[in-house]
């Protein structure tokens, strides 16, 4: 068989319909075979039911989340102010906006989920690499909020049961009644997942202006205990606007874009039960920069003021809740943190390694199983770890997930938009042997594009504290700029190797 010679493709395979969505043909076959399973086929049209709202709530929900207030708080502790931290923050889901919004166009479009995508470019056996890239990054991020959500609960038990429970003997560096509160937001992450995608999106949609309240009461508190909101505002950088602001704002960007080049890749596995290309643009627009922006506001000003009353930035908001001796506030405030926490964590780290998972077996892991591998695989990392140090936190994590992400970003932009032009065949995705099966079922194209672009992209890295030193030093001038090069350098050389090796344009239908 040869790269490129697509087999026939039966006329009725697939329809377009007036708005532009395409679907299977009514009455024609499902995709079937070792590459397909219910989870992974193409969302029907009629099924593609969510609006403008449902994506906004989406995002208000998954941007509204302890993690995300700990980007822009963190920002504020390692010295910058708060117009710095929201100026950084704003610019930066501006930016990872586009590709949002370019790799969600297939959700709505042709009702498949990130991995299915991803045949396309690497090709049907090929895009396991990048969604088990994907899925392991979200393990990591589910793993760190299921902490976070653990944490709200162990204080917010201990203050209502007391020493008994707070000063519980230790394990591993942590009372056992953490050990135990963390089992149990897990348990509870994973009892709604099984649920399945319609509950999801009922609980995003009431989740979202929860949060939004929460998070207005901790900036009033914190105004109160600061005596007015003028010391809010009133603390002062570290480290001016002059070159020690630069040399950190870059890598403290690609963080900040780092933080959602997770979700700018696996995003149609939320489009593709979009009503039309209107309401997912729309949706995003709305729901990302703009509640992102607000939230690093909010979260900056509690931080800053956090420096005014305690004499230094207290950048984790369940410890900070943790200082009031009101309890109806401080409840009120940890319960925000637990509907917050979980509001992300199934949304953005659950959905989209469970559909991942499952694309590498589709015959043996269904959506529910990859769900499970991803929750088990969370606690193998050590979350705990990971979310101790805000330097770690924001520049060597974010910072590698965003160089890697990136990569895949530019493959799967440059196939779907400049080579394709948005044309795909519904039915090649799932079957071996058609236009997406390229040699064995890998594109060497984009395999090669991604280990470049991933090399250069975090190649000369800082991993401290994960490991010590770089691995490639001599790539250390372009370490700040991780996601940007990851992104360009894939989606050029995918390009060029594309044309190169004779192909005008990848086959499509």
């Amino acid at each position: 068989m040869t790269e490129t010679a697509p087999t026939a493709i039966p006329p009725s395979a697939q329809v377009t319909l007036t708005d532009g969505r395409v679907e299977i043909a009514p009455g024609a076959p499902a995709p079937s075979g070792p590459y397909a399973n219910e989870d992974l086929l193409p969302v029907p049209a009629a099924r593609r039911t969510w609006t403008t709202y449902n994506f906004s709530a989406l995002w208000v929900g998954m941007a509204h989340n302890t993690a995300s207030w700990t980007l822009a708080s963190g920002l504020i502790a390692v010295g910058m102010d708060w117009k710095q931290a929201v100026f950084t923050i704003a610019l930066a889901n501006l930016i990872v906006l586009v590709p949002m919004l370019l790799t969600g166009h297939a959700g709505p479009k042709y009702g498949i989920p990130f991995p299915v995508f991803a045949r396309a470019s690497f090709g049907v056996r090929g895009a396991n690499l990048p969604a088990v890239v994907r899925a392991l990054v979200a393990c990591g991020w589910f793993g760190i909020q299921t902490w976070i959500g653990g944490e709200a609960i162990f204080f917010l038990a201990g203050k209502l049961i007391g020493d008994s429970w707070s000063g519980a003997a230790h394990i591993g560096g942590y009372a056992w009644t953490m050990w135990l509160s963390f089992a149990i937001f897990w348990a509870l992450q994973v009892a709604i997942i099984l649920r399945g995608m319609e509950t999801i999106r009922r609980f995003e949609n009431w989740a979202a202006p929860f949060v939004i309240v929460g998070a207005f009461m901790m900036l009033w508190w914190m105004s109160d205990q600061a005596g007015g909101v003028g010391p809010l505002f009133d603390q002062p950088s570290k480290l001016g606007w002059g070159g020690d602001f630069w040399k950190l704002f870059w890598p403290s960007l690609m963080g900040m874009i780092g933080f959602w080049s997770t979700l700018s890749l696996n995003i149609p596995d939320f489009t593709r039960y979009g009503r039309s290309q209107r309401a997912q643009t729309l949706g995003q627009a709305f729901g990302l920069p703009t509640t992102m922006t607000l939230f690093a506001f909010l979260s900056v000003l509690v931080t800053s003021g956090s420096q005014a009353v305690y004499g230094e930035p207290v950048w984790d908001p369940v410890q900070l809740a943790a200082k009031t001796d009101n309890v109806v506030g401080l409840i009120y405030a940890l319960v925000t943190v637990l509907v917050a926490t979980l509001s992300v964590n199934i949304a953005a780290n659950l959905v989209s390694p469970a559909f991942d998972f499952s694309n590498v077996a589709p015959r043996k892991v269904s959506f529910r199983t990859g769900a499970l591998i991803t929750a088990v695989l969370a606690v193998l990392i050590f979350p705990w770890r990971l979310y101790s140090d805000p330097q770690g936190y924001i520049f060597t994590w974010l910072g590698l997930v965003g160089g890697l992400l990136g990569t895949v970003a530019g493959i799967l932009v440059a196939d779907y938009w400049f080579l394709r032009r948005t044309r795909l065949d519904l039915a090649d995705l799932y079957r071996a042997g058609g236009r997406y099966w390229y040699a064995g079922g890998w594109n060497w194209r984009a395999v090669a594009a991604f280990v470049v672009g991933g090399v250069l992209a975090v190649g000369g890295a800082d991993f401290h504290p994960l490991i010590d030193g770089r691995p490639i030093p001599a790539l250390r001038p372009l370490a700040d700029y991780g996601w940007a090069v990851g992104l360009g350098t894939s989606m050029v050389l995918y390009v060029v190797l594309t044309l190169a090796s004779g192909r005008k344009r990848p086959a499509a239908a």
